[in-house]
Parts: C-alpha cells; structure tokens; sequence
C-alpha cells in the first residue's frame, strides 16, 4: 500500500488580499518547475494541513496549498460576510494569475471536491486534471443527509451529543436551530455550538475511530471556522442552483479526472459519486472498500498518492 510521501516544509507563503475584508494564507512547495497543483481543502471553513502536502511527489509537483476564507490561517478568522462559493471560485483564479500559473491540477476532498468541480465546470480551460474525493454534491438532500435525518440513524450514540446544544422544541429544523447559535451574540452558547457540531463530524470521519482526528476537530479555533462557515453554506444551499455540479458536468468531458469515494463513508454517501460519474463517464470512479470518509485513512492515501503519480504522467 502506498504511503504519504516524506514529510516537506513549504518553499515559500504569502498572504493575498481577496477584497476589503478578506487575506487568504498561500503556500508553495516542491519542485518550482514542477507540475502545478492546486490542493483544495474541506469543510467550507477546514484549513490546510502540513501532511497535504505530502500527497504529491515534490520532485514532479509545484504544490499551491491556501486556505479559504475565514479559515486557517487566512483573515478574520471565521468570518461570513463575503464568503459565498462565488468569492472562493474567483479566489482560485487570483491565486492562479498571482503565481503566474497556465494550467492546474485541481486536488480536492469532500467539499473540496465541491469547490474544484465548480471551478473546473467555471474555468475547464485552466484545469490540466482533477482528482476529487469524497465526493459532496452540496444538494439539500445531501446537507439533510448528515444534518438532518440519515447518518444519525447510523450512529445514533454520536447523535444525542450533537442534540444536546438544540432544545428539543427545534429539533425538526437542526440547520437553522445551529445556525441561530453559530451566528448568534451569546459566546459561550457559540462555542458549546460549535464544538458539538465539528465533534459530530469528527467522530463520523473515519470508519473506525481515530483520536487524532478527533483531537483537530474538536479544538475551539478550529470548531468556530468549520462550524460557522458549514452552517453559513448550508443554510444559504452552498450558493448553488437545484444540482448544479451534475447539470453543468458536461463541461469536464475533456478533463481527465479521477473520482476516489470510500465504500462506507457515512458523511458524503457513496452514492453522491455515482451520480457525479454517471454525468461524467470519461473520469474513472475508484470505490476504495472498508474506508469511510476521511483523507487520512490508509486505503484513501493509498488512491490519492497513486492517482497523483497517474495524473503526473497525463499532464507532464
């Protein structure tokens, strides 16, 4: 099975004003002449990670990791105001054009996936491949799938603790009832907020169990961006129209692309994947067994580093 690549520090980073409000974190590393790729990160509102880095040979790739608005490392701090998939698409392009880049390979997980078919189905022309994992189509069927009524018949342990923040009298409505709180005056009611919704997905991540994952998510700088952005998305349907990847998927025939989806992941069903392919038959679907959802599972890695290597020799 293969590893992560060995550990690398970052060549060189930046902060790049996006508009009046916002700076966005950039980092590159690797090789400068490399292949450029683009990694996108999760959420709306993760950050980027050291170990991000080190799904791509440093020897073949220029690697551009940033983090999106509000998260991370960018500024302020999980922030709302202007931040809409729109402005994260536009993002990507001024980053592009900042580093001088043609063409990118566009990596991206869970609603990282989201934002880089978006941008693919934006700006196909600047997009040399796309690796997509975890698929989220950012439906409302999809956000009601975890939010609502779907994982919580899976793991209803785990869900009586992301209950507890809500009173019961809004239970039938959690998003906006989450919302409410996230978006609210009360701090210490936030932060209560806050970390039950990013434990929820931190303990739904991994197929087992994982304590480091776990740990990241429920650390309170990191729950306020995560929760806060999520819950701005999904209560405003993540800026799209009814289904709007798969209804403008024909604009990623000509991109090479390959879908990687774990068998058991309970955050993104797998059949958000399906669909996915289904419109765009030229990429290949990779069903990895015995994974749930998370990056970090050995199996993930395994497809993720080998599909780089692939996609290094389709677009050198």
């Amino acid at each position: 099975m293969q590893p992560l690549f060995p550990s690398i520090k970052n060549n060189s980073s930046f902060y790049l004003p996006v508009d009046d409000l916002h700076i966005l974190y950039v980092e590159e590393s690797g090789t400068k002449d490399g292949i450029p790729v683009v990694f996108l990160h999760g959420g709306p509102g993760s950050g980027c990670e050291p170990f991000h880095r080190r799904f791509f040979d440093p020897e073949k790739y220029r690697i551009i990791l940033f983090d999106q608005r509000g998260c991370g490392k960018s500024t302020p701090h999980a922030e709302l105001t202007n931040n809409t998939t729109q402005d994260l698409i536009e993002d990507m392009e001024k980053i592009r054009e900042k580093l001088g880049i043609e063409k990118w390979l566009v990596l991206g997980g869970s609603w990282g996936s989201t934002l880089a078919l978006l941008y693919a189905e934006a700006y196909p022309e600047r997009v040399s491949a796309l690796i997509v994992r975890g698929i989220f189509l950012g439906r409302p069927r999809d956000i009601s799938w975890f939010y609502q009524e779907g994982a919580s018949r899976i793991y209803p342990d785990y869900w009586q603790k992301f209950l507890e923040p809500i009173p019961e009298n809004q239970h039938d409505d959690l998003l906006k009832a989450y919302h409410e709180l996230l978006t609210g005056d009360n701090e210490i009611a936030k932060s209560r907020a806050a970390k039950a919704w990013s434990t929820w997905e931190g303990m739904t991540a991994n197929l087992k169990p994982n304590g480091s994952v776990l740990d990241h998510f429920t650390d309170l700088h990191y729950a306020l961006s995560i929760a806060r952005i999520e819950a701005h998305y999904f209560m405003n349907n993540n800026f799209l129209t009814e289904n709007q990847i798969v209804a403008n998927a024909s604009a990623l025939k000509n991109i090479p692309g390959i879908i990687i989806h774990g068998r058991y992941d309970m955050i993104c069903p797998l059949e958000q994947a399906y669909e996915l392919h289904n419109a765009w038959q030229t990429a290949v679907l990779e069903v990895i067994p015995a994974c749930g959802h998370a990056a970090s599972e050995p199996a993930i890695i395994d497809a993720l580093v080998k599909a780089t290597e692939t996609m290094a020799d389709v677009v050198k």
